[in-house]
């Protein structure tokens, strides 16, 4: 199986606690780290995903908030060096996101202004 990830996302579940827009939303977040820990395949868009799957802001496929989440999957996949489609193992793609952007203090750079943005300190 291949998951479809948002790029940010990769930065999202390293903060994870159990907190969301919705009990439906939260429980997909805790599916989803389970099963990530298995260290599947995943795609990487700049797009609704499968974590989005169960969002109210995903409103058919799109996303309410899609001009600032999408400029922090931008930014994610810039600072990782890959492109929107790259087909990655999951902790290869989570040990990216820690090298490149939460080891380097560059987290509250791309998404300081997020809502969620007190549970990643």
């Amino acid at each position: 199986m291949i998951y479809k990830i948002r790029a940010h996302h990769g930065m999202c579940f390293s903060f994870f606690q159990g907190k969301g827009y919705s009990g439906e939303f939260t429980e997909n977040m805790w599916s989803m780290k389970e099963k990530l820990s298995r260290n599947p395949e995943v795609i990487l868009l700049n797009e609704t995903d499968d974590v989005c799957s169960r969002c109210p802001n995903n409103h058919a496929g799109k996303c309410t908030s899609a001009d600032k989440v999408d400029d922090y999957d931008r930014q994610v996949l810039a600072l990782c060096g890959f492109r929107e489609g790259t087909k990655i193992r999951w902790a290869d793609f989570e040990k990216s996101v820690h090298d490149n952007i939460l080891s380097q203090g560059k987290r509250s750079v791309i998404c300081g202004g997020c809502q969620w943005n007190a549970l990643c300190l």
